[in-house]
């Protein structure tokens, strides 16, 4: 959602956003290191801004210098160059009383409230409008309120549609790649399985041979037709005569 748009929706309506503020946040270092960089960013260019919009506007001279906390020099300056207005600076605070410093830093501590008072107040109406997009706070809204925060609920649901179906599109193309896959792998050991037999035989047939060849094979096969000759004299018919040639026969 964009923030400064949330800001100028609420700010339009804004006495009627302004009732169960918050507390006045605590001022304090950002602990988390990315939280505070996103933070400073965002100041850092309001800053600019503001330098930027007072020069223009009320053609005031103006000189802005920002370090970093890695120690990177941001800078402006509304003259030509940033050195003169330094130098404009130090001339002015030369000859400065002890009062006249003192002034001088009440004033910028009353510009720096005045600036986190304004600040304070547009969190608090961006924070009002996401209550309300939340559903909370609802009584003192318009019919023309409650509108623009039902289109506004309707475009978030829209996009927040679009990225689902974007990640269901990836994970079901990615379960199709793992699909193909696994295919391939299954035809692959199907052609395996398949070979099997034929490796089955080929290994009998030569253990087969090696077998006949080996002298346990042929000592087997000569006792097999040993047996075969036997059993052919068995078979051999004979005439027995006993007695003088002639008289008797069996």
């Amino acid at each position: 959602m964009d923030m400064e748009a949330a800001a100028a929706a609420v700010e339009k309506n804004k006495k009627k956003t302004t009732g169960g503020r918050r507390g006045r946040r605590e001022m304090r270092r950002i602990e988390d290191a990315t939280s505070r960089q996103v933070t400073f960013s965002k100041r850092r260019s309001g800053l600019l801004k503001k330098a930027f919009e007072l020069g223009v506007l009320c053609d005031a001279e103006v000189g802005l210098i920002v370090f970093s906390p890695r120690g990177r020099l941001y800078e402006y300056a509304s003259a030509p160059d940033l050195q003169q207005t330094i130098d404009r600076y130090l001339n002015h605070t030369k000859g400065c009383t002890p009062a006249n410093m003192k002034a001088l830093e009440t004033a910028g501590a009353q510009m720096c409230r005045s600036e986190a008072t304004a600040l304070k107040q547009k969190i608090d109406a961006i924070e009002a409008y996401q209550r309300k997009l939340s559903g909370e706070g609802l009584e003192s809204c318009s019919a023309q309120e409650l509108q623009e925060l039902e289109l506004q609920l309707e475009k978030s649901l829209s996009n927040i549609r679009q990225k689902k179906e974007k990640k269901m599109i990836d994970q079901i193309l990615e379960l199709r790649e793992k699909e193909e896959k696994l295919l391939r792998e299954n035809s692959v050991l199907r052609q395996e399985y398949m070979a099997l037999p034929l490796l089955e035989l080929a290994t009998r047939s030569v253990a087969a041979v090696a077998a006949t060849r080996s002298p346990v094979g042929e000592e087997q096969a000569e006792e097999e037709q040993e047996e075969e000759r036997r059993q052919r004299y068995m078979d051999v018919e004979t005439d027995l005569v006993i007695g003088r040639p002639g008289t008797f026969s069996l």
